[in-house]
């Protein structure tokens, strides 16, 4: 394995349209973090960047929504931002902005040294233009119906319904957001960067010299390789953000995706002068920590950019997570369903270890996972405080109770005390090999288990007996048990530092190194510790119910919102004769089975009374294929067909959709005969 004289490693710059939630935390920071703590407790040379993403159009479209400006809602959201990192105990090397003028000179001058090394390719094509608002749309700017689900309301982007990357123009019956018109198509000029010229350089790179990433990560990455790599566009018709800098660019900013990497170079200037040591030296190892959906542009879209500007190192690793869920429902800014960092600092004050313990233990590192009040409630009153808390305070107490809060000397070791004691050196050894591999969730069950031998020990040798009549063979346990927890001071700071701290201090060590670990005389007989104090309090069940309750009024006031302003507008309307050329029929599912390797698509037989055939719909989400067998459907059966995942799709059938997403049949109140026409 190659050595590294110096590590740089970012976190995905969060998005400052919002406060932080537990999904950010769970999915990039608290990883980041973990692994940089173990690198500098290592001693290692490391620089942790990160940053306000600043730019994009999810910021203005808030910002006409609240009647201000861009820069209104970007200042206010990157100080909460930055402050509860802070608060957290996130300590980045240096937390940046994208919208400061350093960031956009830095971004300016390498769109430039691409743009004069001939690496973009220029051309026109038609995007869509809301006449009546006079302006081009971009990609969140337009809804329609997803072509790959066919749910309503998916962006020109993405389809937060299947979650589908999409563009503008795959979108079926697209609006404008700002006007609720149906847009046209218009000629306007941009440049791309062709992935397609560095197809042969990232298949190389990626599937050759990279087969040990995450599987998540390599698979994404081999899926858009294999399936052939497309120009991109780096710049958009905008605005807000950073400005072209050519001539004929006027009203055409960088395109966020291209200017927001760049901000990992522009946060490392600003915290060293000496940065080009970080970023353009082979012994310098890059990694980033980010979410899954940002794996295509840290993995195939930055390190082209950076390959073709030349002079840059490319990431070694690319640790990215999957998504956390909330109470069984996805995450989301927009909807405000989420646990929202700087409110659980509020109202949680100084357990910042315990949401960075239940995050890390149930962290989405090879699928989604679920976040749950009732499950932080548990891990933190049976595990935090039923295993760790309770070992350490009873062996501190015991400790001032029979020896005067001194280390007493041990004497002959039973095979007990050398067993016990060689799971210190096990333990540090399989975290370090764990974090070194970004298995994070794995290297705290190796920590915890410590904590569960000192505490099977404890209970097994029962000092509290034994004292009555063998005072020399409790100096042993506890002496035995003070080297465990001594030891747990250290091994966990990576991922409980506000905790590790509190250990730290009650036997006089400071600034611990990660080397100090795995020593079973860590603590010299005599040394003084001090009194115990509480590393975690109980959680009671009012204040688990105060955080459901929060929960289920957002939930209520999303579904009023729906209903009163988020239905979809009304469609432009369309002549009788339009309408009419619509062959609906009733259709009797006779067979069904899930696609496989997708989430929501379902292969449908139906009988439409015409002949039977073949439907493909994203309804896998909703519906068990057992519990559908035998319904009547309504099915759209004069639709030109279309291939999905390999499998010709021979019309549509006719859903509604409730404001919570979920997705209910049209069908007749009582049977009819199938074919039967709707009109």
């Amino acid at each position: 394995m190659k050595e590294f004289k110096r590590h740089l490693v970012t976190a995905a710059l969060p998005y400052a349209n919002g406060p932080v939630h537990i999904g950010h935390l769970a999915g990039v920071y608290i990883p980041a973090d973990i692994y940089v703590r173990y690198l500098r407790m290592n001693q290692q040379d490391v620089l942790f960047v990160c940053g306000s993403d600043e730019h994009g159009v999810p910021i203005t479209i808030k910002a006409k929504k609240e009647g201000c400006t861009p820069q209104d809602i970007v200042n206010r959201y990157h100080q909460i931002i930055k402050q509860s990192f802070a608060d957290f105990g996130i300590e980045f090397s240096n937390y940046s902005r994208t919208s400061n003028a350093l960031h956009h000179n830095v971004s300016s001058v390498f769109f430039k040294t691409l743009y004069e090394k001939g690496e973009f390719i220029e051309q026109e094509s038609e995007q869509y233009f809301d006449a009546q608002a006079n302006q081009f749309l971009a990609d969140r700017y337009i809804t329609g119906t997803c072509p790959k689900c066919s749910s309503e309301g998916a962006y020109g982007d993405q389809c937060e319904k299947c979650g589908s990357s999409l563009s503008p123009l795959e979108l079926i019956n697209p609006i404008s957001t700002i006007t609720g018109q149906k847009p046209v198509l218009k000629k306007t000029k941009h440049w791309y960067l062709p992935l397609d010229k560095h197809e042969q350089f990232l298949r190389e790179w990626i599937l050759q010299g990279h087969t040990e990433w995450k599987s998540n990560v390599y698979g994404q990455c081999k899926s858009w390789i294999d399936g052939g790599l497309q120009p991109r566009a780096v710049s958009r018709d905008l605005d807000w953000g950073v400005p072209v800098p050519v001539e004929g660019a006027e009203g055409k900013v960088l395109y966020v995706w291209f200017d927001a990497p760049i901000g990992y170079i522009t946060s490392t200037q600003e915290c060293t002068k000496d940065w080009e040591k970080y970023w353009k030296s082979e012994d310098c190892k890059l990694v980033h920590f980010i979410g899954k959906d940002n794996i295509v542009f840290h993995c195939i879209v930055f390190p082209a950019m950076l390959k073709a500007h030349g002079d840059y190192i490319l990431p070694e690793n690319v640790p990215a997570n999957e998504f956390l869920n909330l109470e069984n429902d996805k995450i989301s800014t927009s909807r405000n369903w989420a646990v929202w960092l700087h409110e659980y600092l509020t109202d949680f004050k100084d357990q910042q270890d315990t949401l960075r313990y239940v995050l890390t233990a149930n962290a989405p590192e090879t699928k989604d996972n679920d976040f749950t009040w009732k499950d932080f409630q548990a891990r933190n009153n049976n595990e935090l405080v039923a295993i760790l808390g309770n070992f350490v305070n009873r062996v501190v107490v015991l400790t001032h109770k029979y020896f005067q809060g001194t280390v007493p000397a041990k004497t002959t070791l039973l095979e007990i005390d050398t067993d016990v004691l060689a799971e210190i050196s096990t333990a540090k050894q399989a975290i370090a090999k764990n974090i070194e591999n970004y298995k994070f969730r794995e290297a705290l069950k190796d920590a915890m288990q410590l904590a569960r031998a000192g505490n099977k020990y404890l209970t097994e040798t029962e000092p509290w007996k034994v004292i009555k009549t063998d005072e020399q063979r409790v100096a042993t346990i506890l002496h035995v048990c003070l080297q465990i927890t001594a030891n747990l001071g250290i091994i966990i700071e990576p991922f409980l530092p506000f905790t590790a701290k509190k250990i730290q201090s009650m036997f006089g060590m400071n600034a611990c190194t990660w080397n100090q670990s795995g020593n079973v005389e860590l603590l010299q007989t005599g040394t003084p510790i001090g009194e115990a104090a509480l590393l975690f309090r109980k959680i009671e069940d009012s204040e688990i119910d105060a955080q459901i309750e929060k929960l289920q009024q957002t939930k209520q006031a999303m579904n009023t919102n729906v209903n009163k302003t988020d239905v979809s507008p009304q469609k432009p309307l369309i002549q009788y004769d339009d309408f009419s050329k619509m062959d609906i029929r009733v259709g009797t599912i006779q067979a069904a089975e899930r696609v496989p390797k997708t989430d929501k698509l379902m292969k449908l037989t139906i009988d439409t009374g015409i002949d039977v055939r073949t439907v493909v719909s994203g309804i896998a989400h909703c519906f068990n294929p057992e519990e559908i067998i035998g319904k009547q459907v309504s099915i759209l059966v004069n639709l030109q067909p279309r291939m999905l995942k390999n499998i010709e799709s021979q019309g549509m059938i006719l859903m509604a959709q409730n404001s919570d997403g979920k997705l209910e049949f049209i069908s007749p109140v009582s049977k009819v005969d199938n074919g039967s026409a709707i009109c």
